[in-house]
């Protein structure tokens, strides 16, 4: 609901409703969803809280809440509210890779790792949840397996720029420039803002092979931009 008349409009419907049946935990949910999307994050986190105590299902509210608990920053909140949403919903795949992405912030990658790998097993297109897992296979030090899943992601999101560098740092690490730059070029044609110190490591790396005549040597760090902030996601509204 893009017309802030209609989105009046439904505000008030779903209090005419409350006003009839106070324990309706789907207005309040829906309204929940209303209020986050304008960005009024405590009115939505009070209505989420309210469905909750008034349904029984309510696991997509508690992912609602997770994700204003992290654009709050309190990422050990956002890790409780997605594991009641998964509690109550084992097969919530949102909910499995909203906790890896929690989890990855947190540099516990094991725990991401694991929460990822579940998320995708409950549904395989879940593209930033595999650009998730991926970035968590590169923190482990596993560059096969980050490599593996970047390809992997990029089948199904071609144009997803983030892969392109998550690429151009796996090819860093092993040491293959000409790729690294490659990916690197790649990623900032689709618009993605590339670490500047990984780009000029990169040209002078390069610089240095050709002067040398040498492949050039594995490096062990790589200056990483922050994951990209990717807001969990919204679920409709219910009527």
């Amino acid at each position: 609901m893009k017309n802030p008349k209609d989105v009046e409009a439904f505000i008030r419907e779903q209090k005419t409703r409350l006003v009839e049946q106070p324990d309706c935990a789907t207005s309040f949910y829906n309204l929940g969803v209303i209020y986050m999307n304008q960005g009024k994050f405590d009115q939505a986190k009070d209505a989420f809280e309210e469905s909750i105590d008034q349904g029984v299902r309510m696991f997509e509210a508690f992912a609602n809440l997770g994700y204003i608990y992290f654009k709050e920053g309190d990422l050990e909140k956002v890790v409780k509210a997605n594991l009641r949403a998964i509690e109550i919903e084992p097969r919530y795949a949102r909910g499995y890779a909203n906790l890896g992405f929690a989890y990855l912030q947190m540099g516990k990658t094991d725990e991401a790792i694991q929460a990822l790998e579940k998320a995708l097993e409950q549904n395989p297109d879940i593209v930033q949840a595999m650009c998730n897992l991926a970035n968590a296979y590169l923190q482990k030090g596993d560059l096969e397996k980050s490599l593996a899943t970047n390809f992997k992601m990029l089948d199904l999101a071609p144009n997803f720029a983030l892969g392109y560098n998550n690429l151009a740092n796996v090819y860093y690490l092993k040491g293959e420039i000409g790729k690294a730059i490659e990916n690197c070029d790649k990623a900032v044609e689709l618009g993605f803002e590339v670490h500047p110190d990984f780009r000029k490591m990169l040209e002078q790396k390069k610089s240095k092979t050709k002067k040398a005549g040498l492949t050039g040597k594995k490096i062990k760090k790589v200056p990483q931009a922050r994951t990209v902030e990717k807001p969990l996601k919204k679920n409709k509204a219910k009527k």
